[in-house]
């Protein structure tokens, strides 16, 4: 028979059990408060956390992995550091394995691998704007003596001639400006100055539709770069004019609205040609749904617009158009 236990004994045992309780509740709370401080940490950081058991399954993630779940699916364990393209988007992918565990963290680097592109096609760009300046100037100069020299019957030869030139040398001129970015000299000025040089621009543009222009006959002040709100006014105008071209209509219209909106010079132009087809692609540059653009145009009437203080959109509702405001 086995010895009974004595009630001092007995009372030994219980509080050595009630103390391993104690003790495994008292490390339950200790391994829930980590894990919910984990949790917290990894909710605050910026990019996707997964903390990947050996057989796959998830063992913890914080919202911005929940949200990229079709990511998840493409990780791959073994590899440390590696680039992927998901959904229009790069990601960063960083690989940890600890204690039979697997840390994968996705960072989204799709603006910074925007900014690199840009720069090197901004520097390319402005490499073959400097290599095609110089012949095009030569050809522009011959130009303007040939057009004293022909005969009647082959002067809107060179007239075109002298228009694509022009549009070359836009392109140039907007190539580089991108390339070193915008820097407004400004000084006060009057509309009636930027409408004139508009208009001259427009006679140096290609067009074969009948097309109206209804530009602010009153004059104001304004308070900025002249060259630069001339580009900004001519993209939008080129713009209008090579929507007119692929529209259906014969004719069409182009109107610019002028009115004061607080301490702005609050502009609208209007057109009647086709459609805006993707305005994700409006601001972006180098894209373009035109045959003939560059996908300058509108970037830099953007940079424009935040070089004089101002904010540029679309404008919501019937008529289709652009709305962009200039401090005085």
């Amino acid at each position: 028979m086995s010895e009974a236990i004595s009630p001092a004994e007995l009372k030994a045992l219980i509080d050595q059990t009630y103390k391993v309780e104690e003790e495994y509740v008292a490390l339950r709370q200790s391994y829930d408060y980590l894990q919910s401080t984990i949790e917290q940490v990894i909710e605050f950081l910026p990019n996707a956390i997964w903390i990947v058991e050996k057989d796959g399954t998830i063992f913890l993630q914080n919202s911005q992995a929940k949200s990229l779940s079709s990511l998840f699916e493409t990780l791959r364990f073994g590899e440390e550091d590696y680039e992927v393209h998901f959904e229009e988007r790069s990601y960063l992918i960083k690989s940890v394995h600890h204690n039979e565990k697997h840390l994968f963290s996705a960072t989204d680097i799709t603006e910074q691998k925007r900014k690199e592109n840009l720069a090197t096609m901004g520097q390319m760009a402005a490499h073959l704007s400097h290599e095609i300046r110089n012949p095009v100037g030569s050809i522009a100069l011959l130009a303007s003596t040939l057009i004293k020299r022909v005969i009647p019957e082959n002067r809107p030869i060179v007239e075109e001639i002298q228009k694509s030139l022009y549009r070359i040398e836009r392109i140039i001129k907007a190539t580089l400006m991108f390339s070193k970015g915008v820097s407004a000299q400004k000084n006060r000025l009057h509309w009636n100055q930027i409408r004139e040089a508009l208009m001259s621009a427009i006679g140096y543009y290609s067009y074969a539709k009948n097309i109206e222009f209804v530009f602010p006959q009153e004059d104001f002040e304004l308070f900025g770069d002249l060259d630069l709100l001339t580009m900004l006014f001519s993209n939008f105008v080129f713009n209008a004019i090579d929507a007119i071209e692929l529209d259906e209509e014969d004719e069409g219209k182009i109107e610019i609205l002028h009115s004061q909106e607080g301490s702005f010079h609050l502009f609208e132009v209007y057109d009647s040609g086709i459609a805006i087809e993707n305005k994700k692609w409006l601001f972006e540059a180098f894209k373009s749904t035109k045959e003939r653009g560059n996908g300058l145009g509108l970037v830099l009437a953007k940079n424009i617009v935040e070089s004089h203080g101002g904010e540029i959109g679309v404008c919501e509702g019937e008529r289709k158009g652009f709305r962009f405001t200039l401090s005085f």
